[in-house]
């Protein structure tokens, strides 16, 4: 089994920068792959970025400019660093975690789930 619990999220303005952490615990063999996704409300769960078994990073094309994923050393927190953001950054956001070595950014590749984390963009 693998827990996972994100944290960091808040209220911040436009242009501000956030960075969320997911603390990782349980079965290390079974984590391999880190990622976060986001929701907003109404829409589907979109994949941000992920980190490999290697430690390479990825990222969806349209969130790279702004958001960098890293984790320690012991991989047992993830992080998600967010720089000038916008209203339509507004989501519930979470970890994930898979056993897979290449999970890539579909949610269904992912067994394992934090409870997320709020993040509001506001003006």
């Amino acid at each position: 089994q693998v827990q996972l619990m994100e944290s960091g999220g808040e209220s911040v303005q436009i242009g501000g920068s956030l960075t969320l952490s997911c603390a990782a615990s349980g079965d290390t063999r079974i984590r391999n792959a880190m990622a976060w996704f986001r929701q907003a409300p109404g829409k589907e769960r979109e994949g941000i970025a992920y980190i490999d078994y290697f430690g390479n990073a990825r990222y969806a094309d349209s969130m790279k400019d702004r958001f960098a994923i890293s984790q320690d050393g012991a991989k047992n927190t993830l992080f998600l660093q967010m720089n000038n953001l916008k209203l339509e950054d507004t989501g519930q956001y979470y970890c994930a975690a898979s056993a897979s070595w290449y999970a890539g950014l579909t949610p269904s590749r992912y067994t394992y789930w934090g409870q997320g984390t709020q993040v509001t963009v506001s003006s």
